[in-house]
Formats: C-alpha cells, sequence, structure tokens
C-alpha cells in the first residue's frame, strides 16, 4: 500500500525509541572502520585525517545496548553513504570522513558522544542519535554549540522545535501510523474492537500510542483496553491475558523491537488469532528473531520502499543487499539520507567558497542555512525541509511480515 501526502506541518510528530538507560555507556568508541588513526586538527578549519584533507561528519548512534538492533542498522546505511559519494567525488574532490561515536541506549552516552564529536572531532554536523529520548538531552548541546543536527529516527513531537540547528529526515510518525490501522481495516473490514499496548518508559512509544488511538477513534473503532509495559519487560502474560479476555479483533503495539516482538509472540501463544499492527520501533528485521514465525502477519507502516524506483534508491539497495544479502530496511535508508543530505549541501556551499577554507564556527551555521533550503532525491524519494527543520516527504507505504513457517527467515511484503 502506497500512500501520498504533501505534508509541511511540523506540530505533528512521534515517533522513535528510547530504552530506560542500562549501565555505563561506551561513549569514547570511534569506529574502526571508518576512522582509524584519527587526528584531529587543532585549527578552526576542517579536519585534517592522516595525510588527506577530508571532511568530518559526526555519526552518533546506538552501537550497543538493546537499542543497537535499530542503530546498527543506522550504522550500515551511513558507511555505505560513505562509500557511495565519496566514490563520486565526495565534496567536489574533497572526501568525507564519517566520525563515529557510540551512543547506546541513554541518554548521558548521547551527551558525552555529542560533546566529543562537536569538541574533540570537530565535525562539520552530526547525524543521530538512534531514540528521540536521547535527542530531547543532547540537541541543546548541539544548538548552544551551533552545530548542525539531522535525525535520522527522531520522530517523537517537538525535535525540530528543539532549536534552529536542529533537522530531521525520519517524518513523524502522526503522518505516518494511521496507514497501518487503514491498512487492517482494508484488508478486513468487520474490525470493531481494537487492543492498544505501549511502553510507558519510553517516549516513543507515549507519543505513537496517542495517534493510534486517536486514529481508532477516528475510524469508529472501540478501543477496549490500554496495556501498558515496560521496554526491559520479557514477560506479558497478565496484560497479554487481560486484552485476549476482550476479544479484540485487532492489537497494536507501541514499542522496541525486543520487547514489542516478545509481546507478539506471547500473544500468539495465549491464542490470540487477530490482526496485530506494529509501530515503528517492531519496523526491523531484527524483531524476526524475537517472535520468529509468529511474527507473521504482523502490519507496520513505512517511511521507505525498497522498490521505490528512485536512480539513488536503486544503488542503495544493491549496494546494501551485495553487502547483506537482504533488503535494506527503513533505518539504514534514513541514516544514507542523512549524510546524503549533509554531502549535497556541502557541495553547494563549495561552489561559492572553498569549505576548507572556512572557519569552522563560520561552515558550521552556513551549512545548517544551505540544508534547509534545498531539495535531496534520496532513498526516501524528494525531500526537503521546512524552515524549522522538519522534513517534507510525499511517499509512504504499510508492509506486511512474511514468515517461514520454521521462523527460519522472514521479510517485509510490501501492500500495493
Amino acid at each position: 500500500m502506497k500512500i501520498t501526502f504533501a505534508y509541511t506541518t511540523a506540530l505533528f510528530s512521534a515517533c522513535t525509541f528510547f530504552l530506560a538507560a542500562c549501565g555505563g555507556a561506551n561513549t569514547d568508541t570511534n569506529s574502526t572502520n571508518n576512522s582509524p588513526n584519527n587526528t584531529t586538527n587543532t585549527t578552526t578549519n576542517v579536519t585534517t585525517t592522516g595525510d588527506n584533507n577530508t571532511i568530518p561528519i559526526g555519526i552518533a548512534l546506538a552501537q550497543t545496548s538493546n537499542v543497537a538492533l535499530l542503530g546498527q542498522e543506522q550504522v550500515a546505511g551511513a558507511k555505505i553513504a560513505e562509500k557511495y559519494f565519496n566514490d563520486k567525488g565526495g565534496v567536489n574532490g574533497t572526501p568525507i570522513k564519517l566520525i563515529f561515536q557510540d551512543t547506546a541506549g541513554d541518554e548521558a552516552g548521547t551527551i558525552n558522544a555529542f560533546q566529543t564529536l562537536i569538541n574533540k572531532d570537530k565535525v562539520v554536523g552530526i547525524v543521530g542519535p538512534t531514540l528521540s529520548q536521547q535527542a530531547f538531552s543532547a540537541n541543546p548541546i548541539a544548538e548552544r554549540a551551533k552545530v548542525p543536527v539531522i535525525g535520522p529516527s527522531n520522530t517523537a513531537k517537538g525535535i525540530p522545535e528543539i532549536g534552529d540547528y536542529v533537522a530531521r529526515v525520519s517524518a513523524p510518525v502522526s503522518v505516518v501510523a494511521p496507514n497501518s490501522v487503514k491498512a487492517a481495516l482494508k484488508q478486513n473490514p468487520n474490525i470493531k474492537k481494537v487492543a492498544v499496548f505501549f511502553a510507558q518508559n519510553d517516549a516513543f512509544s507515549k507519543s505513537e500510542t496517542e495517534i493510534f488511538q486517536q486514529t481508532v477513534k477516528e475510524q469508529g473503532l472501540e478501543l477496549v483496553t490500554v496495556q501498558k509495559f515496560q521496554t526491559t519487560d520479557t514477560d506479558f502474560q497478565s496484560q497479554a491475558t487481560n486484552a485476549i479476555n476482550l476479544k479484540p479483533d485487532l492489537v497494536i503495539i507501541s514499542g522496541l523491537a525486543a520487547d514489542g516482538g516478545n509481546l507478539v509472540r506471547q500473544l500468539r501463544e495465549l491464542g490470540y488469532q487477530g490482526a496485530i499492527i506494529g509501530g515503528n520501533g517492531l519496523n526491523t528485521s531484527n524483531v524476526f528473531a524475537v517472535c520468529k514465525a509468529l511474527c507473521d502477519g504482523v502490519l507496520i507502516a513505512q517511511a521507505y520502499s525498497p522498490e521505490y524506483t528512485g536512480e539513488i534508491n536503486q544503488a542503495f539497495r544493491q549496494a546494501y543487499v551485495n553487502q547483506y544479502k537482504k533488503e535494506p530496511p527503513q533505518f539504514s535508508a534514513q541514516a544514507f539520507a542523512a549524510v546524503q543530505v549533509y554531502v549535497e549541501s556541502l557541495k553547494a556551499l563549495d561552489t561559492r567558497n572553498k569549505v576548507n577554507k572556512i572557519q569552522l564556527p563560520e561552515l558550521r551555521t552556513e551549512l545548517n542555512k544551505q540544508l534547509l533550503t534545498g531539495k535531496y532525491n534520496t532513498p526516501l524519494g524528494e525531500i526537503s525541509f521546512t524552515p524549522i527543520g522538519e522534513v517534507v516527504q510525499q511517499d509512504f507505504y504499510v508492509a506486511q511480515i512474511k514468515m517461514e513457517k520454521d521462523g527460519s527467515q522472514g521479510k517485509f511484503t510490501f501492500l500495493k
């Protein structure tokens, strides 16, 4: 199912993922594959790495913790973007260099990652973080330092409003999520009763469930129960049993991959046979290993389709399949798009004044202005930004999980 919107408002949003702080975060981890022997110039011009002048772009994503189920997909997309654009000449002949910092799954790790990228690595801009909750804590640091930030998966309400230097390529769930409810009703017009589950300790899930509950009411459906859980939970027997006893025709889950996948599995094990919708936190093939064959049939709205026919998506898709032997997921495509916005904006600046000659504070400010004015043909389709940094995206989709009977493999099948 493909949905087309001319979406421009910035107040609607709601998504992305927060897991409660889990121990000490490794916040000083540069990717060994992307920044070996990195040395940072102490001048205020663009960083020099090794023997070659490069333009450093910060990547602050969750490479460890349970959030890594999402963050690792983003890292993959960013790395593909780095190779793709450098193979095409980088920024008018100057390569980009992605500097990776691991945010882990908490706010403290993200703050440390941002501070390191801004003050030590002296990046021109940052892609990240993975979670909206992390963004609310770390983005103000970048705003005060006047460093551009592009959120690849921060779709909670209020992200662009954090500051003038904050934008996102991830469409808010208020636009995306209702499509999955409409798809479920198209498949089964007899749906009447709906049970909703959400992770109450997660900023994304709390905002997403509001959108789902509003959509349920707008569609004239009966909301029979709202069940709460924690992203750290593994046992959902009580909540699932309470919901099943009310005989819902549709269950909607807002959570992350691990908890959401376990909830799907336990609902099926307890005998629930109706439709299930997963929120954006379940929008990863990593959920397949959690609920296995019982993932089959789950509907999830999408802001990306591997089948999009744009030239750059075809190149991105082929590169991803060649490396990972499976179709690229949304989180990888959004990270690629965020890097692309920086590269194309830097190229536009460079045609007017060589960016490696511009003092870093001025470069960051001019880059931020430039990226907000451009249009970009990305794997997500054509995107642009409102003046406050909200993404404007046209095409959205709904996919259904299809699993092998033994649960060994699965895929997202896009509905027409």
